[in-house]
């Protein structure tokens, strides 16, 4: 059985459109490219041919999981959310205790996650260190440098 993934809208929108572009345009590009091989010649000593067999496996193998991922995937209504706790796609305002560095993250979806637009994994280190805690508490988290202590400042949507 999967596991369930909670998506913002817009990640569950975008993650659609992968799909779509993926049975579509990426199917279509496959089979010209595996057509073109074909024509080399000689199927068994065809290198080219090969790799696009590869390829395409690849691809269907990605489609499969993609398929596998939108079948457990949830939408989370934003406005039922509890700001009483860190949980999936709140924001939470940290501070890191060590060095006063105060930051602020969303957590989101392994697939949504983008550090550079402050959007980060449930999954992650950070991400699962700080579910379930409430505004004034300190989590103590295990990274691979390390061991880091954030101070939850704020959960906001």
């Amino acid at each position: 059985m999967s596991q369930v993934s909670y998506f913002t809208k817009e990640g569950l929108e975008k993650l659609k459109e992968e799909l779509n572009d993926l049975k579509g345009r990426g199917r279509s590009e496959m089979a010209k490219a595996i057509q073109e091989a074909r024509d080399k010649g000689d199927l068994s000593e065809n290198a080219e041919y090969d790799a696009a067999k590869d390829a395409q496996g690849l691809l269907e193998l990605n489609i499969g999981k993609l398929e596998q991922l939108l079948a457990s995937a949830r939408v989370i209504d934003e406005t039922q959310l509890d700001l009483s706790k860190v949980q999936a796609l709140t924001t939470v305002k940290i501070k890191n205790v060590a060095n006063g560095a105060v930051m602020s993250y969303m957590l989101v979806s392994e697939k949504e996650a983008d550090l550079k637009s402050g959007r980060i994994s449930v999954s992650s280190p950070i991400g699962s260190g700080l579910l379930g805690k409430k505004v004034g508490e300190t989590a103590e988290i295990t990274i691979p440098s390390g061991k880091i202590k954030f101070e939850i400042l704020d959960i906001s949507i």
